[in-house]
């Protein structure tokens, strides 16, 4: 059974509502068959990295970058992980009450240096949560 996994760094209310909308489309009963596993970013490793054939990222925008959190993720499986996972599918939310782009760029560069495989834009979500877009988002990923 094929697994996701879902890296997040959940601080605020509005990025547990993405979270919850990107868990109901990933567990929608009308795709099946996938295996979801949820991390927060400072507790996921390689271990689960490697365990999982897809990746769903989700970070504040935090003074115009990813979060710490997500960017200690990185930091702690980008060469564990590097060539064993290249071309895997991914996909990633930033939220933010301003302006999220270097933080979409952050995840880009780092996701591009991984060899990861992007399938859809980093979802923007500027001030309210589009839930639809995060279940959609996710949904992407499942086969």
């Amino acid at each position: 059974m094929p697994r996701l996994l879902i890296v997040h760094h959940t601080p605020s209310p509005a990025l547990q509502e993405a979270l919850e909308a990107a868990l109901s489309g990933a567990t929608d009963p009308e795709i099946g068959g996938v295996e979801v596993v949820r991390r927060p970013a400072l507790s996921a490793g390689a271990a689960d990295v490697l365990e999982a054939d897809g990746y769903l990222l989700g970070t504040p925008a935090n003074i115009g970058y990813i979060s710490g959190a997500l960017k200690h993720f990185f930091d702690t499986v980008y060469y564990p992980c590097l060539d064993a996972t290249r071309g895997r599918p991914f996909a990633a939310y930033v939220h933010g009450n301003q302006g999220v782009e270097g933080a979409v760029k952050a995840i880009r560069d780092i996701t591009g240096g991984l060899g990861w495989r992007p399938v859809a834009p980093v979802l923007e979500l500027v001030g309210r949560v589009d839930h639809q877009a995060c279940h959609d988002l996710a949904a992407t990923l499942s086969p």
